[in-house]
């Protein structure tokens, strides 16, 4: 499967309704889910990832308080929506407070999903993550997240 690259500028319309990149609309036509990710953004996912994604948690311990968190929060935050024809999905009001999306957005390919975040938000997270990105090495026998 092909992963989602590259960083998009958009805007929110009035109806809480955001573009997605046009590469990704085929990928995303049937629909697909939006979630709370990590760091205040929003995580887009397709409904086959979702899937993949909830199997994980759901194997989870429920004897497990910091499993059980994880899972209220991906799961109580997720919402299917189908992209218009336009290419634009609605990003309900939840989640637009979570993330604190008002006009300016930035949609990231992550991989395996995309993210949803405040322009400003990116641009700060960006700045004071360059430096862990700037010594990473891949390459080391060690790497592993």
């Amino acid at each position: 499967m092909p992963l989602f690259l590259g960083e998009y500028q958009h805007t929110l319309d009035a109806k809480g309704r955001v573009i997605l990149p046009s590469k990704f609309r085929t990928r995303l036509a049937e629909g697909c889910v939006l979630t709370r990710g990590q760091e205040t953004c929003l995580a887009v996912y397709t409904r086959d990832a979702f899937q993949a994604r909830a199997e994980r948690l759901t194997r989870a311990k429920l004897s497990n308080q910091r499993a059980r968190n994880i899972a209220r929060q991906f799961f109580a935050g997720a919402h299917e929506e189908e992209p218009d024809k336009q290419g634009r999905v609605v990003v309900p009001e939840p989640l637009r407070r979570y993330a604190g999306l008002d006009k300016d957005v930035v949609v990231i390919g992550a991989g395996n999903w995309l993210e949803i975040w405040d322009t400003a938000t990116w641009e700060n997270h960006q700045r004071s993550t360059e430096p862990d990105y700037r010594d990473l090495d891949i390459e080391d026998e060690d790497f592993d997240f």
